[in-house]
């Protein structure tokens, strides 16, 4: 066993990180360090499953910031449309990155852009039937890769963690999309 009280195949990065701050500033509290040491493992596993995610994306013609695009107008239902606007709102990104994202989609000739009926200041965004088939395949390759990043997690410790997680994002507000 280590210091931090885990064996060597059960320390990660963090233990290392929050164990050369114990040792430069044994001041600071011990909850205060596992504070940071959960959010850092939560970046560090956000990182390290978008980097996971990345090739599967590639293979497919995409980027992940694409593949959320065309996902999200997959998910709404046929005629798999929404407004540019509803895209910004799904994304959390800015009109710049959403407007970029689409013309790269667009070039690739998996979505369509036209005016909106019902208003003419704004654009509705559709999947074409390109986007429709590598979206499809997209994410069945994609929930496979998901399900192999987590196998180190068995179902109780998966359930666990979701839980936990939808408990912090909805303590920060996050409740519904856009």
């Amino acid at each position: 066993m280590s210091k931090s009280g885990h064996d060597a195949e059960t320390t990660d990065a963090i233990d290392e990180l929050r164990g050369q701050w114990r040792r430069e500033r044994p001041d600071l509290d011990l909850a205060h360090l596992d504070a940071m040491a959960l959010v850092g493992r939560i970046r560090r596993a956000d990182h390290l499953l978008s980097k996971g995610m990345k090739k599967v994306f590639a293979d497919h013609g995409l980027e992940f910031a694409e593949f959320d695009v065309i996902a999200t107008l997959r998910r709404v239902g046929a005629p798999h449309e929404l407004t540019a606007g509803g895209l910004l709102k799904s994304a959390m990104v800015t009109s710049g990155a959403i407007t970029n994202r689409l013309d790269k989609l667009e070039r690739k000739g998996l979505i369509e852009r036209r005016p909106d009926p019902a208003d003419r200041r704004s654009v509705r965004v559709r999947l074409t039937e390109a986007g429709l088939d590598v979206v499809d395949r997209a994410v069945v390759a994609h929930i496979a890769n998901e399900e192999r990043m987590l196998a180190a997690l068995p179902p109780e410790d998966r359930a666990a963690v979701d839980a936990a997680l939808r408990r912090l994002l909805v303590s920060l507000g996050d409740t519904h999309l856009g």
